[in-house]
């Protein structure tokens, strides 16, 4: 006997959507096609909705222990399940301190017990002096690490810094010899830094967004490219806002480069011209880029040159967005809008097939993270599911935000698809008209070796 048989929905598998039944069974999915309903002990009727497989989130920061004022795993965690997200990958930052060593990522693992809705794991951080503790770091689990090439926004002991370019190449070598990926936020320091003493007091949305041109990330996008070469290391590239730099990318892949790139939605729904409407509410590195740049960079994703889309769900206390565009913490909250805002901006609108976006939510993050059992609904895989339904739409409230800070630049916005019920291993954890069900479930998950 099945323990659950999923009918009547459009299920968006690796080959295409087709209407068909999904088995369940421990767990795991276990039949896929055609269900006598009497092999099951219980039946979920999807009535017509899309059945995607859970979004995998490379790219969130919870913020604990440390800051847990900005976020924490329990209420950054039911966000991510309001919004179909099953799993994510925690970033070092922004907890206090960061996870740049085995003692600050067992400070971390503690703290994240028995607070997750959707199973999780972790980053570790390259610093420009914790290059002796990569090794034990790797030994720990974290399944990738994570580097800056400019500023991070702190001075405060025990946050993070970033790197310099000799430093990049010293943990790239490290890392390959593990196996490791390193991911890498891409900004030229220097050019930042000569842009930023010009600006005057108090500063735009313009200014801001002229103070952090592409040609900074692009720049440090060939940085990277380069010392990876010379390397050999595994590297993805976060939050990447051009398609300038998804070109040099792109040429590096053909080369044969071991490179992958993720984008955000904010990126793609939020343009530069929105930005003092906004304002500091919707600040980020790299900044949002007009709507020029935004219509290069959506040609990049429906031409899948983009291998995947995470949130980067950095948020902070209301008190922090005060102040100009230079003096206002730079991060954008939108974890909970993965996949129903894509979703509706790509698939309704611009006619991208749904097993597109599944992978770029879902199935390529989980393979170039090793996520095994993530990723897609196939044969073996964990029984993760989000249902989106294409026929209704709502307006997202501050109200119906499971964050500790409910702030968003999408409060407001008209969303013209809903998420409806996630599954996590066979079990819901969230429904529109509950919410959030039962206890935290959510599971560490380790580093496997590519290829072990």
């Amino acid at each position: 006997m099945l323990d659950l048989c999923i009918t009547g929905g459009r299920v968006v598998l690796p080959s295409g959507v087709e209407e068909t039944d999904v088995g369940i069974q421990a767990g795991k999915i276990a039949r896929i096609g055609p269900i006598n309903k009497k092999e099951a002990r219980c039946i979920m009727e999807a009535n017509g909705q899309y059945v995607f497989p859970g979004a995998v989130d490379t790219h969130v920061h919870f913020s604990e222990p440390g800051r847990t004022e900005w976020e924490g795993f329990f209420t950054g965690s039911r966000s991510l399940a309001a919004g179909g997200t099953t799993t994510y990958v925690e970033m070092p930052l922004n907890a206090l301190p960061a996870t740049t060593n085995r003692a600050n990522l067992q400070r971390k693992l503690e703290a994240a017990k028995g607070q997750n809705y959707v199973d999780y794991s972790f980053y570790g951080g390259l610093v420009p002096t914790n290059l002796h503790e990569l090794a034990d770091l790797s030994a720990s689990g974290v399944v990738a690490f994570k580097c800056f090439l400019s500023p991070c926004g702190s001075d405060i002991p025990g946050d993070f810094r970033n790197v310099d370019l000799n430093g990049l190449r010293a943990g790239m070598r490290l890392l390959a010899e593990k196996g490791q990926l390193l991911c890498v936020h891409a900004e030229d320091p220097s050019m930042i830094s000569q842009l930023e003493a010009k600006l005057l007091s108090p500063v735009g949305a313009d200014a801001y967004v002229a103070s952090r041109p592409v040609e900074a990330e692009v720049k440090a996008v060939c940085d990277t490219l380069a010392a990876a070469r010379e390397t050999g290391c595994r590297i993805h590239f976060v939050h990447i806002s051009s398609a300038a730099a998804i070109e040099a990318i792109e040429r590096a892949k053909e080369e044969g480069v071991d490179v992958t790139v993720e984008s955000c939605p904010h990126y793609f729904l939020l343009s530069a011209e929105e930005l003092a409407e906004l304002g500091p509410l919707a600040k980020c590195q790299p900044p949002l880029r007009p709507k020029q740049e935004q219509a290069k960079l959506w040609a990049c994703l429906l031409d899948g040159q983009i291998d995947w889309l995470a949130s980067d769900h950095s948020p902070c206390t209301p008190d922090l967005k005060d102040g100009d565009f230079l003096t206002a913490w730079g991060g954008i909250s939108g974890c909970q809008n993965n996949i129903d805002i894509m979703f509706d901006a790509a698939v309704k609108r611009r006619g991208m097939p749904p097993e597109q976006l599944a992978r770029l939510i879902a199935t390529n993050p989980a393979k170039r993270m090793n996520l095994r059992e993530k990723g897609e609904i196939a044969i073996g895989k964990d029984a993760d599911f989000a249902f989106v339904d294409d026929r209704q739409s709502y307006t997202l409230t501050k109200e119906q935000l499971y964050y500790k800070n409910k702030h968003s630049p999408y409060v407001g916005r008209t969303i013209g698809c809903k998420v409806t019920r996630v599954l996590l291993r066979g079990q819901t954890i969230y429904t529109e008209e509950k919410g959030i069900i039962g206890k935290p479930s959510g599971e560490l998950l380790h580093f496997i070796k590519q290829g072990g």
